[in-house]
């Protein structure tokens, strides 16, 4: 197999200039040229970025008059790279992340030049001082951040996709805004008998932040979670997977104004449609489940 045509596809507000030149720049250093950069203004204007940060390959900056949300913003790029219909492999990664070192790319292409079944790779998350939050580690409990292999999801703020891949699953689940839209779609891969590797070579230096920042997080958290399962669970597994979440949930969120908004977001999931149903076959649950991680947890 060739090498894989790379993509780097960046998704910002606008509200974070210096951060995406410091991370286009980083791009710039990797020692393979991306052959496509895409970059989606969500609700904004982009400046020109090519000539005045001296950026290699092809780069394309489209603007969208409103925020779709991360994953609707990032289906937009992809849905310009598919017209272009010269990349195979898309890297796509959060606009205040940093490639810290210059070989990223081409690991990434001798990944997936490697393995024609592999069809996502997940990136390690570290801040300035190279700590990985816990819940960037994508295995159940606390596991060594430096341990790769094969797994069950991946990390929103860095990971690659192959494109064949995506043109059997679908892209994003848009509708979702924000959490739990990675799930979604790595249960799709598994589901499609892709595998998900996890690579903590690969890494993207990002501050370290808690998702409940966002205002609408517990909400829009619980809504999600439900549509998750909805769309994607057998039915037997439903009510277990959302019963363990609950009991997580009591356990965990500590004001009471959190609780509201999240069982607010529980009743919206279950009355708001969900989207397609398409649940995952048993051997998929069976497989997820020998990977550690089953997906009622």
């Amino acid at each position: 197999m060739g090498a894989p045509r790379i993509a780097v596809a960046v998704v910002t507000m606008g509200n974070r200039p210096d951060e995406v030149d410091a991370l286009l720049r980083s791009v710039a250093k990797q020692d393979i040229a991306p052959a496509r950069i895409v970059i989606v203004g969500n609700g904004c204007r982009l400046p020109e970025f090519a000539e005045r940060l001296s950026l290699p390959g092809e780069v394309t900056t489209l603007d969208v008059e409103e925020n779709l949300g991360c994953p609707g913003g990032r289906n937009v790029a992809l849905a310009r790279l598919r017209d272009f219909g010269d990349v195979d492999v898309v890297v796509e990664l959060d606009d205040d992340g940093l490639l810290v070192d210059a070989d990223v790319l081409r690991r990434v292409q001798e990944l997936f030049a490697a393995d024609e079944r592999l069809g996502i790779v997940g990136f390690r998350i570290a801040d300035e001082s190279g700590e990985t939050q816990q819940r960037h580690v994508p295995r159940v409990g606390a596991s060594d951040p430096m341990r790769g292999g094969y797994v069950t999801g991946f990390l929103g703020g860095g990971h690659a996709f192959r494109m064949t891949m995506l043109a059997e699953t679908g892209d994003w689940p848009a509708e979702f805004f924000f959490a739990h839209e990675e799930t979604d779609l790595a249960w799709r891969a598994a589901d499609r008998g892709w595998r998900i590797l996890y690579a903590p070579e690969l890494l993207l230096q990002h501050p370290k932040t808690s998702p409940a920042r966002h205002a609408i997080y517990y909400r829009v958290n619980a809504r999600n979670r439900v549509w998750l399962v909805r769309r994607r669970l057998p039915l037997p597994l439903i009510p277990v997977h959302l019963g363990v979440w609950t009991a997580l949930t009591l356990l965990r969120i500590r004001s009471a104004s959190g609780l509201r908004a999240w069982f607010g977001g529980f009743v919206e999931g279950l009355r708001e449609p969900a989207g397609e149903r398409r649940p995952m076959r048993w051997r998929t649950v069976w497989r997820l489940t020998r990977l550690g991680r089953p997906p009622v947890i």
